[in-house]
């Protein structure tokens, strides 16, 4: 019985992502100007006046900060990466699978307004 009871936790963690269980649900990213100005920008819908920290969403879209200040960039993307403990899935692909469909196989960069 108590094999079985372990047969059946290996099974169930197998089917985890390790980013899914080992992350965080959204990653805080610096945004900053290139010149150090204040400018107001949206993320997400939600309004933030940079330099600042925004708190992500990590679900794998492509992220963009936006500004109607007509010295900066009116639209930014910010970079996204892969989680490093996603790597640790290549001992169960359903596990990556997981990571990918939750959007926890995703980080997000540090962003950079470029302003004149």
């Amino acid at each position: 019985m108590k094999a079985i009871k372990i047969a059946v936790m290996m099974f169930a963690a197998s089917l985890a992502g390790c980013a899914t269980l080992f992350s965080e649900d959204s990653a805080t990213i610096n945004v900053s100007t290139s010149n150090g100005k204040k400018v107001d920008i949206t993320v997400d819908g939600q309004n933030y006046t940079a330099p600042t920290t925004v708190k992500l969403e990590k679900d794998g879209s492509t992220k963009v900060i936006e500004t109607k200040d007509s010295s900066c960039a009116s639209s930014t993307a910010v970079r996204k990466k892969i989680e490093v403990v996603t790597f640790v899935n290549v001992f169960s692909t359903t596990g990556f699978t997981t990571d990918a469909a939750t959007g926890s196989m995703w980080t997000y960069d540090n962003a950079v307004i470029d302003c004149q």
